[in-house]
Formats: C-alpha cells, sequence, structure tokens
C-alpha cells in the first residue's frame, strides 16, 4: 500500500444555527458556511435570520466542477 500522499488539516467552529467558519490549509481567514434560498427553506430557516451564505454542497459541487 503507498503512503499517505496529503492529509488535509481543518478545523470547523459552528458559530449559530447552519453559519460555520472553516479555516483551511492555505487560506489566510476562516470561510463561512451557511445556508441560503431554497436549501434554507428545506432545512426551515426562516428568511432574514441569518445571513445568506455558501453551503457545503456548494464547495463540493465547485471542486467537483472544477
Amino acid at each position: 500500500m503507498a503512503e499517505v500522499a496529503y492529509r488535509s488539516l481543518v478545523r470547523l467552529e459552528r458559530v449559530k444555527g447552519p453559519i460555520r467558519h472553516a479555516w483551511l490549509p492555505a487560506e489566510e481567514k476562516p470561510v463561512t458556511f451557511g445556508t441560503h434560498g431554497a436549501v434554507a427553506a428545506h432545512y426551515g430557516v426562516a428568511p432574514g435570520t441569518v445571513e445568506p451564505h455558501a453551503t457545503t454542497l456548494d464547495y463540493v459541487v465547485a471542486a467537483a466542477a472544477g
């Protein structure tokens, strides 16, 4: 079996409700994850209760498309 070539060290912090900060490698500041639009509605987040941010799903789709 080959040796591990890379291990991503990430730290997550829940801020409030769906809002989370993620400290990612090579980023100076934390990335904010949250919810917005139809995704927020699906999870029962009332409009205007939290500032909209990209979801983790948005990041996964962007990474797969890239």
